[in-house]
C-alpha cells in the first residue's frame, strides 16, 4: 500500500496494481463449450513446467507460456492472441479485487476471534491469560456443538474486497491505482473485476 494527494490536498491510501499485459488465450462459445467466456494469461512461465495441452492453447494463441489463467465474461468481441491492458479501466470505476489472504497459521481465539482474554475476566482468574473457557454443556447434550468459536488455521483464503474505485490509470506501464486495500501480500497476483 501507498497513498496519494487529491487536488483538494487530502491525503488517500491506495493500492498499486499491475492490470497487464493479459493475452486471450482461449476463447469459449456457446456452441463448443455451451458458455461463451475468454481465457485470459498472465506473467510468464517456463515451457518446461508447462503441460503440452496448455503448450498447443499457447502456440494457438500465438503467445509464451502464462503463468496464471483466468476466465471472464467480456461484453466486446476479442479474438485468440489479442492483448488486454490497463486501459480497460478508467479513474473512477469501481472494481472488485479478488485473492488469498495472507496466512497467519494456528491462532488462538483472542487473535481470531477477538476474544477479551483475562483483561475483560470476571472470574477471577489468574493463570489462563488467553484460553477460550468452557465450550460444552452439561451431561446432556454432552458434545460441543459444531461451529463454536476456538482456536484454529486462520488466513490464506480466497477474499473478495469489494467497490475499490480506480483513483488512476497509467496505461503505458499497465498500471492502476485503487483506492484502500487488497487481500494478499506483496507481490501476489490478484483478479480485478469490473
Amino acid at each position: 500500500m501507498t497513498s496519494v494527494f487529491s487536488a483538494d490536498g487530502k491525503n488517500t491510501p491506495c493500492t498499486v496494481i499491475e492490470a497487464g499485459p493479459c493475452v486471450v488465450t482461449q476463447v469459449k462459445t456457446v456452441e463448443k463449450d455451451g458458455y461463451a467466456a475468454l481465457q485470459l494469461g498472465f506473467g510468464e512461465a517456463k515451457e518446461s513446467r508447462t503441460s503440452k495441452p496448455m503448450m498447443g492453447n499457447f502456440k494457438k494463441a500465438g503467445t509464451t507460456p502464462k503463468q496464471h489463467l483466468a476466465e471472464f465474461k467480456f461484453d466486446e468481441e476479442h479474438n485468440l492472441g489479442d492483448t488486454i491492458s490497463a486501459e480497460l479501466f478508467a479513474d473512477g470505476d469501481f472494481v472488485d479485487v479478488v485473492g488469498t489472504s495472507k496466512g497467519k497459521g494456528f491462532q488462538g481465539v483472542v487473535k481470531r476471534h477477538g476474544f477479551g482474554g483475562v483483561g475483560q475476566a470476571t472470574h477471577g482468574q489468574d493463570d489462563r491469560l488467553r484460553k477460550p473457557g468452557s465450550i460444552g454443556a452439561c451431561s446432556y447434550p454432552a458434545k460441543v456443538f459444531k461451529g463454536m468459536r476456538m482456536g484454529g488455521h486462520m488466513g490464506n483464503e480466497r477474499v473478495t474486497t469489494q467497490n475499490l474505485r480506480v483513483l488512476k490509470v497509467i496505461p503505458e506501464q499497465n498500471l492502476i491505482i485503487v483506492k484502500g486495500s487488497v487481500p494478499g501480500y506483496n507481490g501476489s497476483t490478484v483478479l480485478i473485476k469490473k
